[in-house]
C-alpha cells in the first residue's frame, strides 16, 4: 500500500477521533468516547507505518496540517462553527506548506 495512502488514512481516523471528541461532551457520552480512543489508536498505528519511509518531521507536518484543515471544515459544516479571515488565511498557509513539502522536499518519497 502506498505510504501517502496510509498517511491519508491516518488523517481520516484522526479527524474521526477529533470529531467524536467534540461529540463526546468531555467524555460524558460513552459511544463517542469509545470512537475517540479507537480512532486515535488506528491513526497512531498508521502513522507508525509511515515512519518507516518518511521522516518523522515531515509525517507530523502533513498529518497535523491536513488534520487541521479537515477538522476545521467539519467544524464549519457539522457544528456550525465559523472561521474569521485570519483563520482562513492561516489554513491557506498550511495548505501552501503541505504543497511545498510534497512538491519540493527531497526528504520524503513522491
Amino acid at each position: 500500500m502506498p505510504v501517502y495512502f496510509i498517511l491519508a488514512l491516518a488523517v481520516v481516523f484522526e479527524t474521526i477521533g477529533t470529531t467524536a471528541l467534540k461529540a463526546s461532551e468531555q467524555f460524558s457520552r460513552l459511544g463517542p468516547s469509545v470512537i475517540v480512543v479507537l480512532a486515535y489508536g488506528v491513526s497512531f498505528y498508521l502513522l507508525s507505518i509511515t515512519l518507516k519511509t518518511i521522516p518523522v518531521g515531515v509525517v507530523y507536518a502533513l498529518w497535523s496540517g491536513l488534520g487541521i484543515i479537515s477538522i476545521a471544515t467539519i467544524g464549519w459544516l457539522v457544528f456550525g462553527q465559523t472561521l474569521d479571515l485570519a483563520a482562513i488565511v492561516g489554513m491557506a498557509m498550511i495548505i501552501g506548506g503541505i504543497a511545498v513539502i510534497h512538491l519540493f522536499s527531497t526528504t520524503s518519497p513522491h
